[in-house]
C-alpha cells in the first residue's frame, strides 16, 4: 500500500469491519513518508498503548533504531490493529511479543469471555 495517510486510514477501516486483528507492517519510524501511526489514530476509537510500548522495549533490547519506531496499538469497535515494524526481523519478533496474550485480547474485545468478571 503506498504511504498515503488516507488511503491507509481507508484499508484499516474496511479491514477492521471484517476482521477481528488487523495488523501493519513499516511506515513507523521518522521518515517524511511514515504515516502508519497517524492514520492508525484516526481509525482507533481506544489506545492500547501497553502493546505498542511492549513491542519496542523488546525491540530496543537488540536495536537502538527502535527508539524511533512509532507504532500504535488500539481498538476500533471488537477489532485490534496494531502496527508493527517494517523489518522482517522487527516484524516477527513484535509478532512474537503479542502472541501470548493476543487470544486473550481477541475473547475480551470479542465478548466471549472476560476472567475478572466471572461468577464463581
Amino acid at each position: 500500500m503506498p504511504d498515503d495517510r488516507a488511503r491507509i486510514s481507508a484499508a484499516l477501516e474496511r479491514l477492521a469491519g471484517s476482521n477481528r486483528l488487523v495488523l501493519t507492517t513499516g511506515g513507523t519510524g521518522f521518515a517524511p513518508r511514515d504515516v502508519t501511526p497517524e492514520a492508525t489514530s484516526v481509525v482507533i476509537e481506544r489506545e492500547a498503548p501497553g502493546i505498542a510500548e511492549a513491542i519496542r522495549a523488546d525491540s530496543i533490547a537488540k536495536t537502538p533504531h527502535a527508539l524511533l519506531s512509532r507504532g500504535r496499538a488500539g481498538i476500533v469497535e471488537r477489532t485490534l490493529i496494531v502496527n508493527l515494524p517494517g523489518s522482517p526481523g522487527g516484524c516477527r519478533d513484535g509478532f512474537d511479543v503479542i502472541r501470548p496474550a493476543l487470544a486473550h485480547a481477541l475473547e475480551l474485545l470479542a465478548g466471549e469471555r472476560d476472567v475478572h468478571h466471572r461468577q464463581t
